[in-house]
């Protein structure tokens, strides 16, 4: 236990020197008929006496304890442990096509979005790329920064220079992103529908390797119907990461659920802080006012 004003201690002092005061003083004296008696001078409940006057110094103690702020260490809650997750979107002209009810952008994005529901607490960025990359929504804990950005990411909404598709590009430069982050895990997320020449030639196996030294684990899903390229899926898998393709809208929800599944949110402990701890000695001081109360019935010196 501690305190947190330990200056105020010094009044202790006070009830001290009060305390010893009150057991040394003779108190009142009257001289009455039977002390001129052979009687015995009642030494016992002189103590007595003495012992209850010391209860008003004893509630001075309590007092200024209590003005000290008495403080203790409550025992460490667990903490998250925050995962920083980067979703990588492609928004080449292809991510326009229909799927489902939308396009695959519209679909993707959805998707995203809800998974970012069941992992509330987590840091999110969020990265579009095709033939150029832009970093849109830095990682934030901030939901709302993803939800606000959606309408802004239509294929038919970017640049001309962005209708191809750079995937070793665009991880490259969320690496350089990732990294940056002091603490949490790391976790990217990518999003494409179609295929990436700038993998091939053992790109793609020495880049896995890169981000899995820089402790990021790549998630890759293929959105339609084409089958996607083997330097992703060895990419993902290199990282420790999966590769999934989404068929349908349905399967795409489904594979951001699998994702939460492998990738579960991790505690631990936590720094014990200091909270209040007047409780044992707002406990000692009624119990020393009760006592003073009874006390002063009975217990005390009288001049009669």
């Amino acid at each position: 236990m501690s305190f947190s004003h330990p200056w105020v201690l010094l009044l202790l002092a006070l009830p001290l020197v009060l305390g010893l005061w009150e057991w040394r003083r003779p108190g009142l004296r009257l001289v009455i008929p039977f002390d001129h008696a052979n009687v015995s001078p009642g030494t016992r409940l002189r103590r007595l006496v003495q012992s209850a006057n010391l209860l008003a110094p004893a509630l001075l103690v309590v007092a200024i304890l209590l003005l000290a702020g008495p403080i203790r260490l409550a025992p460490p809650e667990q903490e998250r442990v925050v995962t920083n997750i980067q979703f990588v979107m492609d928004v080449s002209g292809s991510m326009s096509a229909p799927f489902g009810s939308g396009t695959r952008a519209d679909t993707a994005i959805a998707a995203f979005q809800e998974f970012t529901q069941y992992r509330k607490g987590d840091a999110f960025g969020l990265t579009v790329f095709g033939t150029d990359v832009l970093h849109w929504v830095p990682l934030t804990r901030d939901l709302s920064a993803i939800r606000l950005a959606a309408p802004f990411l239509r294929p038919e909404k970017m640049p001309p220079y962005m209708g191809g598709t750079m995937i070793g590009k665009a991880l490259r430069e969320v690496r350089k992103v990732l990294i940056d982050r002091p603490e949490g895990d790391r976790l990217l997320v990518l999003i494409s529908d179609g295929q990436s020449f700038d993998l091939s030639g053992g790109i793609a196996e020495q880049l896995g390797h890169d981000l899995a030294a820089d402790g990021i684990r790549v998630f890759y899903i293929h959105v339609g119907g084409d089958q996607p390229s083997n330097e992703v899926f060895a990419l993902a898998s290199t990282t420790g990461g999966s590769a999934f393709i989404a068929g349908d809208p349905q399967s795409l929800r489904d594979i951001f659920k699998r994702i939460d599944e492998m990738k579960p949110i991790q505690l631990k402990p936590g720094q014990p802080e200091p909270v209040d701890d007047f409780r044992p000695f707002a406990l000692a001081g009624l119990i020393l006012l009760t006592l003073q109360v009874l006390a002063s019935l009975g217990l005390r010196y009288t001049p009669w």
